[in-house]
């Protein structure tokens, strides 16, 4: 068994899909791959199974009969951080879009290539897997940007200190913009970093995240914009005027 497969051997995931035999071709492909995999073929039941605390991920398809998949994942998010990969059909960016705006960490359109919902699985279960073991407290400092406050180790993050609810990848997303602020990143290094993988010209995924993440922020003190979009480029975490003109003098 490969080692990455054998390091994902004990884990389980759950998809919810109300096709039958998708579900036994998923379970095909995924177990020599070394994961365990249980199925539901519908929305209320899925939730059910996607909030008892057992999964590692949720794989999870939009279009399902009764309770679809924006209405699990809505329900899901409200009392769970578990990893959420939707299946959307090919071409709806409508579905991705709202998909990531809700709290989904990734998506695949269907029909998809086995190998890539491998890849998919595994890059965002990396991202998970690391947001839960944490950092050595002493070894990794506090991130302070003016109002906004992010603590590595204990993956925690104050802004105005009020706690703010942070997905595994929109914690890892603000983590690269402080570390950076002041800074342009490109959407390419921001795709890889974030999602491991190369960014495509319509790949909305790292656009949501980011919209996500200044709506949980809300504006700083000043009123100016926190996460601002650079045309053709990416994204800047600006920092205010006394402190951009300190990062200009020490430069």
């Amino acid at each position: 068994m490969p080692e990455e497969a054998e390091k994902h051997a004990s884990l389980l995931l759950l998809l919810i899909d109300d096709d039958v035999e998708l579900c036994e071709l998923v379970a095909e492909f995924l177990e020599p791959e070394g994961f365990q995999l249980e199925m539901a073929h519908d929305g209320r039941s899925g939730l059910e199974a996607a909030l008892s605390g057992r999964h590692a991920l949720v794989i999870l398809d939009v279009m399902m009969p009764g309770l679809n998949g924006f209405d699990v994942l809505r329900a899901i998010r409200n009392r769970s951080s578990v990893p959420v990969l939707m299946l959307t059909a090919r071409g709806d960016d409508v579905d991705r879009i709202v998909g990531l705006e809700i709290g989904a960490d990734d998506y695949l359109p269907k029909p998809f290539n086995p190998r890539e919902l491998i890849a998919r699985i595994r890059a965002v279960l990396r991202r998970a897997e690391g947001s839960a073991m944490g950092v050595t407290p002493n070894r990794v400092p506090k991130l302070v940007v003016q109002d906004v406050e992010l603590d590595p180790a204990a993956r925690v993050v104050r802004c105005n200190g009020v706690p703010v609810e942070l997905t595994a990848i929109e914690f890892n997303l603000l983590q690269i913009f402080l570390q950076s602020a002041g800074t342009v990143i490109s959407r390419q290094d921001l795709c890889k970093a974030l999602l491991g993988r190369r960014f495509m010209p319509y790949d909305r995924s790292i656009d949501m995240h980011v919209s996500n993440l200044r709506k949980k922020l809300g504006h700083p003190p000043d009123g100016r914009e926190r996460i601002k979009s650079v045309r053709g480029c990416g994204y800047i975490y600006t920092l205010a005027e006394d402190e951009a003109s300190s990062a200009e003098t020490q430069e």
